[in-house]
């Protein structure tokens, strides 16, 4: 596998580096190309006599690299998981390693449209979480800490508790009368007063 990364440069800049790629550049005089970085991000690219500034950035997915000799067959060469983006002089530089978007249209502003946003957790809930681990790890359950934390909970708020006021007396309920029915006992039917020969 080859190491690869993605250059990408403002157009006066790729104007000069086409020509300098294509059947003329073997023409025209050598023109120097260097790219050094002062730390792990930031550093500078050269052109000539004219030096601009560069950033590393992390792309927002991996991008496969593929090349072939007989247009028919490709083979992979490489993944390709950073871009070195070349600015104008008066350019602001990034404000994170990570690059918002894609190298094609469909992929603008890709980490924020396509992948997951990052859960939000309760602090609170978490702590719980890894008491009940230590519980069950020294031996205990988690019930025994649930059973402890009820319990701590219920003498705090028992501190600061009036006393319960008396409730009113319930009424009665009426009886229920199991009797015969007032309107008389229903005549028993038979199955040939629940079918329809009307048809």
């Amino acid at each position: 596998m080859e190491e690869q990364f993605i250059l990408r440069v403002p157009p006066s800049i790729s104007e000069r580096i086409d020509r300098l790629l294509g059947d003329d550049g073997s023409s025209t005089d050598e023109i120097p190309l260097d790219l050094s970085f002062s730390d792990g991000r930031t550093g500078t690219f050269v052109i000539g006599n004219e030096e601009f500034p560069a950033s590393l950035l992390d792309l927002p997915c991996v991008v496969e690299s593929f090349k072939t000799y007989d247009d028919c067959a490709l083979v992979k060469t490489a993944d390709i998981g950073q871009m070195i983006m070349v600015r104008e002089t008066g350019d602001p530089a990034p404000s994170t390693v990570e690059y918002r978007h894609g190298l094609t249209p469909p992929m603008k502003d890709a980490r924020k449209r396509r992948f997951r946003r990052e859960p939000d957790l309760n602090p609170e809930l978490v702590q719980r979480v890894e008491r009940d681990l230590v519980n069950i790890l020294t031996g205990g359950t988690v019930e025994n800490v649930n059973e402890q934390e009820e319990a701590a909970n219920e003498n705090a708020s028992n501190m600061n508790k009036k006393p319960p006021s008396p409730t009113p007396a319930e009424k009665p309920e009426a009886p229920e009368t199991t009797g015969p029915n007032p309107a008389g006992p229903e005549p028993e039917r038979s199955e040939s007063d629940d079918s329809d020969d009307s048809m």
